[in-house]
């Protein structure tokens, strides 16, 4: 009989030749050697780079590569205060996760030879291939969408069970996830103004693919809805049969609540025009102020007094990039998306001055960048110009205003109740609070629950200097807020805040500093726990009219967030 032959597996033929591999000696040191120099090439490249950088500035040479050891000591401080006990080692563990997370981030966005590379590929990726990045994608006639607005849009329901139980545990050992239902805190918000006789107007703004699919896919060329996420129409029905008054900017068949008037942004594309910015995440002049006409229209019913205050509105024409367009990190010079030309129109006094909100005034109106977005010099598109400047010039009345850029579900909600535990009462003489907040906040915004109760205002023992006055002063860093990646959010500009102890007289204060500026870290945003650092310190009060509306970061601290803040910026030798 014929002795069988097993046939061999593609598998273990694998296996035989790699174990049968030969190489000789020459190639395998000329392999050896490349690849140990291509390890090694990236790390020497950045240290002599630091080097070169700390000659040049006259200051200390500080590798990024040691910041980590550096934050090492922090990180104990649970064990020191409370020794070897499991709660504090999970504690000391959570806190190196933090800062390990953290210098990762900063070693991926402060590499030399990463900012070098990066912006050149992304410009071939964007400008050969319509290819974007993380956060930004490309769409027909170079329009760029900002990643949360497209997942909002294409994503699962943000009501869906399944969608809000995995968001609820999508935390992590450093940072506490989110509350992802947006149904109690809005109620829960809308009750207690109710209990001070005010009305909840809520306004989610409608994303730019929600209003233009037709500029990210050809299939939407002759689509004349609105897009939203599937669980919109369902969480809006909910919400009004709760009591809530609603007012929808995206129109349609839809109609506000008062006067039966629809709103302007999906009547105005139907005839055929651009609502939002092809670069950026925001809506045009033009769309804005007809959505501030007819939230005016909504409003007027409420108010005692309208038509009572002449604004004047004076045209601007400026040229800007948008924000998406800046998230690329593009080079400086590359014009694959060209800046934009807009007319605004600046809202006045009599007198030619800026508007500014009043305290006095029967609406208070929260918003987000949507809000911001021609009101807030430094996002590039112009001042005194934005929905809220332009809701006060069409009611002709006083308005108030908390704005903040970023997190619309809970940071201005959160501003409220802080100003309140400091004693203050901005919801005094008010009869409407309209919340505007982008859509896309629905699915990633976190809901908290957020307590309004009036408290007295805490002991003054922090320092803050007399109005108008400026002071340099030398203190020791204890905490700093968190600062995001450049290029991670939309808004070039962000403020974090510091504890600062160890100032003269031995005082302490709370300090808001430029942290990010055109989408480049500033020096403050590399301060860590028992950093010295000298500021030139000003009242907040005197420049919250200007940079109030900046992304901003707070310390942790609750009892921290209810002391007075200074504004600060540092003074470098």
């Amino acid at each position: 009989m014929k002795p069988t032959t097993q046939q061999k597996s593609r598998e273990q033929e694998a296996w035989d030749e790699v174990g049968h591999t030969d190489i000789r000696r020459g190639p395998a040191w000329a392999m050896t050697l490349l690849f140990l120099a291509s390890i090694f090439a990236v790390p020497l490249h950045q240290l002599a780079h630091e080097w070169n950088e700390a000659r040049e500035t006259q200051q200390p040479f500080r590798p990024v590569a040691l910041e980590l050891a550096r934050e090492l000591p922090a990180t104990l401080t649970p064990l020191r205060e409370r020794g070897l006990r499991l709660d504090a080692l999970l504690d000391s563990n959570r806190l190196l996760l933090a800062e390990i997370n953290a210098y990762e981030d900063r070693m991926e966005d402060e590499s030399a030879w990463g900012q070098f590379v990066r912006p050149r590929l992304q410009r071939v990726f964007s400008q050969y291939l319509g290819v974007g990045n993380e956060q930004a994608y490309i769409g027909n006639d170079r329009w760029l969408f900002y990643r949360p607005g497209m997942d909002y849009v294409t994503g699962p329901g943000f009501l869906h069970p399944r969608q809000l139980k995995r968001r609820a545990a999508s935390g992590s050992e450093w940072q506490a996830a989110p509350r992802p239902d947006p149904r109690p805190a809005i109620l829960d918000f809308h009750r207690q103004l109710a209990e001070r006789g005010i009305t909840l107007v809520l306004m989610p703004t409608p994303v730019k693919p929600s209003v233009h699919p037709e500029q990210f896919s050809d299939r939407f060329h002759s689509f004349e809805g609105t897009l939203q996420n599937e669980s919109y129409a369902a969480f809006i029905e909910e919400i009004k049969k709760a009591g809530v008054t609603v007012f929808e900017p995206e129109g349609g068949e839809r109609r506000s609540e008062v006067g039966g008037q629809r709103a302007e942004v999906r009547d105005r594309r139907a005839e055929g025009g651009m609502q939002y910015l092809a670069t950026d995440t925001h809506w045009r002049p033009e769309t804005m102020e007809a959505v501030a006409a007819q939230l005016a229209a909504q409003l007027r019913p409420y108010l005692s007094k309208v038509d009572t205050i002449a604004w004047q509105r004076e045209p601007v024409t400026l040229t800007a990039r948008g924000d998406i367009a800046s998230m690329l990190d593009l080079p400086e010079h590359a014009d694959v998306f060209p800046p934009e030309r807009v007319t605004i129109h600046m809202v006045t006094d009599d007198a030619g001055q800026f508007w500014r909100p009043s305290g006095d005034a029967e609406v208070l109106a929260l918003g987000d960048s949507f809000s911001n977005i021609y009101s807030l010099e430094p996002m590039g598109w112009g001042e005194s110009a934005g929905l809220i400047e332009q809701l006060a010039y069409e009611l002709g009345a006083p308005v108030d205003r908390m704005v903040r850029n970023d997190s619309g579900a809970y940071a201005t909600r959160e501003r409220l109740s802080q100003a309140m535990a400091r004693g203050e009462d901005p919801l005094k003489g008010k009869r409407v609070v309209v919340w505007q907040f982008a859509a896309r906040e629905l699915s990633v915004g976190d809901w908290r629950i957020i307590p309004l109760e009036k408290k007295d205002a805490p002991p003054a023992t922090f320092y803050v200097p007399e109005e108008g006055e400026q002071i340099k002063v030398t203190g020791v860093v204890r905490s700093a807020s968190r600062v995001p990646r450049p290029g991670a959010v939309p808004y070039k500009d962000h403020i974090m805040a510091l504890h600062v102890t160890d100032l003269p007289g031995d005082a302490q204060a709370v300090v808001y500093v430029q942290s990010m500026r055109d989408q480049v870290w500033t020096s403050a945003a590399r301060l860590r726990e028992n950093d010295e650092v000298t500021l030139l310190l000003r009242p907040w009060s005197d420049v919250a009219s200007a940079y109030d509306g900046i992304n901003r970061s707070e310390l942790e601290d609750f009892a921290l967030q209810l002391q007075e803040p200074c504004w600060g910026e540092m003074l470098e030798d």
